[in-house]
């Protein structure tokens, strides 16, 4: 990708201006998950409420290796970026079982998307089903 494509894109990777707020002493990196997602952390600074009291609250943050799609995190660390719980996600994760799958796209909008028997794209005929539809007509039963 070109360097004018990196400064003024944001759906294809991070931009310069995260990468720079990520790399600068003001993101941690906390880990990276299996598709090459790097995940960060900005440490609270205590800040004063309305009441006096004292609130903090982490930034969390993920920078994807490749275009931008939510449905690129994984489980678990969705959870930590949303604050569910506060270690990385390794320290929660069970052992992989026999019948998980590796993660697949988001075809939507795509050639690979599904599209049912009846779809516009497949034809748009579907078969007639048992008490189909009947369209209302006005007048029709009184």
């Amino acid at each position: 990708m070109g360097i004018l494509a990196k400064i003024f894109t944001w759906w294809d990777g991070a931009t310069i201006g995260t990468l720079l707020w990520a790399g600068r002493a003001k993101g941690e990196h906390v880990g990276t998950d299996a598709a090459g997602n790097k995940y960060y952390r900005q440490r609270p600074k205590a800040l004063a409420a309305n009441d006096g009291s004292y609130t903090s609250r982490e930034k969390r943050w993920v920078i994807y290796a490749g275009a931008n799609d939510a449905s690129r995190v994984p489980a678990e660390w969705h959870g930590w970026l949303h604050g569910t719980y506060d270690d990385v996600p390794e320290s929660h994760l069970p052992p992989a079982k026999i019948w998980e799958v590796d993660y697949t796209p988001n075809a939507t909008g795509t050639a690979a998307a599904y599209r049912p028997k009846g779809a516009l794209e497949r034809g748009g005929v579907r078969a007639r089903a048992v008490g189909d539809y009947e369209a209302w007509t006005p007048g029709g039963a009184e």
